[in-house]
């Protein structure tokens, strides 16, 4: 069985090595997108024995994860993984989502709110929690946290739901897009360990997402077509 770990990656110069560190030691295919990084994320990179893909122009961690995805199921992936590269999620609990997926889910979502206490700090959870509420109450869904970026697809899931929106609105299109198709869902609980502040409420390029962005695209009815 393969599988492939896809991180986004732009500007991660100071977390990304030993991201792929932890990784190294475990048995999966790391692929990781630089989505035209200024820094020295690329040449970090290419000291690791992993998969590096590079975006001539910066696009945004929607597109450089579909990205990912499209490399990870041309060469035989059974199961996917969204991971970040700079260091918030714990590698050790990849095991969880592919155990999951192993007992028959589709799509698993990992949540900072279901069990394991995460430092959200005020400032993000006053982002989270409104655009959280208007994305179950626009789509139709039931997630504790749908702007999470940790998530594991099975082989079926990857190919029904495909990547449109490039930076904001990504996890909210993946979310309805799972419940669209009748996906098997499961959510569980995940840690994670701020480094910095990575989302704004205006700007959507790069790592971090627009929570306005979000919010339009939420209206324009984009990430449900």
């Amino acid at each position: 069985m393969k599988i492939f770990i896809i991180i986004p990656a732009y500007n991660e110069e100071k977390r990304i090595a030993q991201v792929l560190k932890e990784l190294s030691v475990l048995p999966y295919e790391v692929v990781v997108v630089n989505d035209c990084s200024v820094d020295k994320t690329a040449e970090i990179v290419r000291n690791f024995q992993v998969t590096l893909l590079n975006h001539k122009i910066n696009r945004g961690q929607g597109a450089a994860l579909q990205t990912g995805n499209q490399y990870a199921l041309s060469h035989g992936a059974d199961i996917i993984v969204h991971f970040d590269g700079d260091g918030q999620f714990l590698v050790a609990e990849i095991a969880d989502f592919v155990t999951q997926i192993h007992n028959g889910y589709d799509i698993v979502f990992g949540s900072r709110f279901l069990g394991k206490k995460s430092d959200v700090p005020k400032i993000k959870n006053n982002i989270i929690f409104p655009i959280a509420r208007l994305v179950n109450l626009f789509l139709g869904i039931r997630l504790t946290d749908p702007q999470n970026g940790f998530r594991a697809f099975s082989k079926k899931a990857a190919q029904f739901v495909q990547i449109e929106n490039d930076g904001a609105a990504h996890c909210s299109e993946i979310s309805a897009k799972a419940f669209k198709n009748k996906l098997k869902i499961k959510e569980i609980p995940i840690f994670v360990q701020y480094h910095r502040f990575g989302q704004s409420f205006l700007t959507s390029r790069g790592r971090g997402q627009s929570g306005l962005q979000i919010i339009i695209d939420l209206l324009f009815n984009k990430i449900t077509k």
